[in-house]
């Protein structure tokens, strides 16, 4: 499946769809509510170019082209008639409120007209676009490569129900994991056995799979938590095979008439308008602070140079969202070659601090480097803090859902930075972790300013270790 392709049919058409309908509500207006000769004038033109621009930005905030294979024409009817009447009384109040009318009556028609016209000419497109994606769905042209977890009869069972009905949900088996040693030789007939749970990481990314279907037995759905923390540090969408408990309990959430039932983990963390909202405001930020701090950063960089011999920098391998590595930038606080006998956390009284270094630390100066990190994608302003893997693994063997922090960005401060500061040991890793856990559970741009407003406090108070 071409998603960039996708994507670009449904930018044109609505783009097309916003270009059509400004110059059709503008010519109604004109013709049949104002009742004057048709003349197209400067606000014409400047409206049939820069409105198209505002209804794409609107609909990429609110994560219209996310998810592009996956959408419901119910659910699109909706969106596109919300989305337009939200976008039609930000045109309206901003542009068309101050024109010189007859009477109040023409607003009231000028706001319905450009509404018809915008919904009418947006959603046909739009209505065509996800019916063919649709049709080639439903009749297996083109579908989502899908591992299936187990190995025993329910497994079986699933796949066989998923395959046999007549409209596909789009699941393309690529082919299954076994767990507690059974390879499943009946499920072996229809798909390949893969591996085992413990390789479900590398499978995914070698098969380049999208959804994860778990199907397990009774007897090892003690494995379905273990199995559902590793697959959070992907990007994969997971279902579990509800039983009767799940059923009766309602959590078992009808998607589909005619596809089975199956229990949705869901990944969403924050809407996708304010997913993108937090990337806009991390960028601009951390430009901002890296332009207006720029000479402040010149005299640390200098500061850091005389306090002790080595690179002014100190660049060290992280781990990033979804488990990627990525090189993290700060001021350097240490003396060169304090990790020479391997990976050593700092503590309070740690003689391998400059004391220059000591100051940094104490107001975060030694992190402003990493606002470059937030530049690049690498981080965020608010997530947790990123680690080494070498630290990872330790935490890991205490404390597997860690694993949970890989959904997310890492940040510059987090709520555990906040309450703990620099961890000294593995311990205090695994008691910070706990706080970073419920930061991700609850994110919101308005948890992220909190923090920012606790994180500033804590520099100008020189409260950091």
């Amino acid at each position: 499946m071409n998603r960039k392709l996708q994507v670009s049919k449904y930018l044109i058409g609505d783009f097309l769809a916003a270009v059509l309908a400004w110059g059709a509500f503008y010519s109604y207006r004109k013709l049949y509510i104002e009742r004057v000769a048709l003349e197209f004038d400067e606000k014409f033109y400047i409206g049939i170019v820069i409105i198209p621009l505002f209804w794409l930005g609107l609909y990429a905030i609110t994560g219209i082209y996310t998810s592009i294979y996956r959408k419901s024409r119910l659910k699109e009817l909706g969106q596109t008639i919300f989305l337009s009447l939200i976008g039609v009384l930000i045109i309206f109040f901003a542009i068309l409120l101050d024109d010189e009318v007859a009477s109040y009556k023409q607003y009231y028609k000028t706001f319905l007209a450009l509404f018809s016209f915008h919904f009418i000419f947006t959603y046909i497109p739009r209505f065509f676009l996800t019916s063919a994606t649709a049709y080639r769905i439903h009749n297996r042209i083109i579908g989502f490569n899908t591992l299936l977890v187990g190995s025993n009869g329910k497994a079986l069972q699933t796949y066989r129900e998923m395959e046999s009905v007549p409209r596909s949900a789009g699941n393309k088996f690529v082919g299954f994991v076994n767990i507690n040693g059974c390879n499943g030789s009946n499920l072996e007939e229809h798909i390949p056995h893969l591996g085992g749970s413990d390789e479900i990481i590398d499978i995914i990314r070698e098969h380049d799979i999208e959804e994860v279907i778990i199907a397990i037995d009774s007897s090892e759905h003690v494995n379905i938590k273990q199995m559902i923390t590793k697959l959070d540090a992907t990007q994969v969408i997971t279902k579990i095979t509800p039983d009767m408990y799940d059923i009766l309990a309602g959590t078992v959430k009808m998607t589909s008439i005619m596809g089975t039932p199956l229990i949705e983990v869901s990944n969403d963390i924050m809407p996708s308008w304010e997913k993108i909202v937090k990337q806009v405001i991390d960028f601009i930020f951390s430009l901002v602070v890296l332009i207006l701090g720029s000479p402040i950063y010149l005299l640390t960089a200098i500061c850091v140079k005389m306090s002790s011999p080595g690179p002014i920098f100190y660049t060290h391998e992280r781990i990033g969202i979804h488990g990627k590595p990525f090189n993290i930038y700060k001021f350097r606080s240490m003396i060169t070659g304090a990790e020479s006998n391997g990976p050593l956390l700092s503590s309070e009284n740690d003689n391998r601090i400059t004391k220059f270094g000591r100051f940094m630390r104490k107001i975060r100066l030694d992190e402003i480097p990493q606002f470059f990190n937030v530049l690049k994608g690498d981080m965020a302003l608010v997530g947790p803090r990123p680690e080494r893997q070498f630290y990872i693994d330790q935490i890991v063997q205490k404390a597997p859902h860690y694993i949970h922090l890989h959904k997310v960005k890492p940040g510059i401060t987090s709520w555990g930075q906040v309450k703990f500061g620099y961890a000294e040991n593995i311990e205090e890793m695994t008691e910070r972790l706990r706080y970073d856990l419920i930061y991700i559970e609850n994110m919101s741009l308005a948890i992220d300013l909190k923090i920012l407003i606790y994180t500033i406090l804590t520099v100008l108070r020189g409260k950091g270790r």
